[in-house]
């Protein structure tokens, strides 16, 4: 991580405001594409990890039983309380966490984050997927900044002083070896995709 966690609260907390106008569409379309694939049932428990303004967790909320978001920025949950609030969703709930530590020992089928991950180095990256995968959820869903090849040094998706993307392979290879099968692999652009990790719970999912 280039910066502590700390810093990047801090740095969200100054945007959260302005946060969702700000968006790009391979932003939402990515965020599209987290919902889709995510499909909760109305039996799911959700995790929302780097929930934000809650954009993801809201979308969803409406098929889920709950859904739990975690982010280092108050300010940028207090967004997502209030639109919750405004919209009468009632069973979300907003709290702080992290991805290695999301504060939060109850059930979670699903585990969803989108634009958050690429803040993580590789080996951070790699322990945030293990404690993802340590929590045993059906599927995990990873919209985020991730090179499909190599990146124009010139035209950066991602602010390279703050963030530290990872490459599709990387990121597969980790999902892989920490018991994921990935089943669908999204590409939004260049520098912006979804990977969709399930559990093989049967000898027919693994087929």
């Amino acid at each position: 991580m280039k910066r502590t966690v700390d810093e990047h609260a801090a740095r969200f907390d100054e945007v959260a405001g302005e946060y969702d106008d700000s968006k790009t569409p391979e932003y939402r379309a990515c965020a599209d594409l987290v919902v889709e694939h995510a499909a909760p049932s109305s039996d799911d428990v959700v995790l929302d990890l780097g929930t934000g303004t809650g954009a993801i967790a809201l979308a969803l909320a409406g098929e889920a039983k709950r859904v739990v978001g975690r982010d280092v920025s108050e300010g940028m949950m207090d967004e997502a309380r209030s639109k919750a609030a405004d919209a009468g969703i009632e069973n979300t709930s907003f709290g702080h966490g992290t991805f290695r530590d999301p504060a939060y020992e109850g059930p979670a089928s699903i585990v969803v984050s989108n634009f958050a991950m690429h803040h993580l180095n590789d080996a951070e990256k790699r322990e945030a997927i293990e404690r993802i995968a340590a929590s045993d959820p059906d599927r995990f869903v990873l919209g985020d900044v991730m090179f499909f090849g190599e990146p124009d040094p010139e035209e950066p998706f991602y602010a390279p002083e703050v963030d530290d993307p990872a490459t599709v392979g990387h990121l597969v290879d980790v999902l892989t070896d920490v018991g994921f099968v990935v089943t669908a692999a999204e590409r939004v652009h260049d520098q912006v995709g979804v990977l969709v990790a399930e559990r093989p719970w049967s000898d027919e999912t693994v087929a």
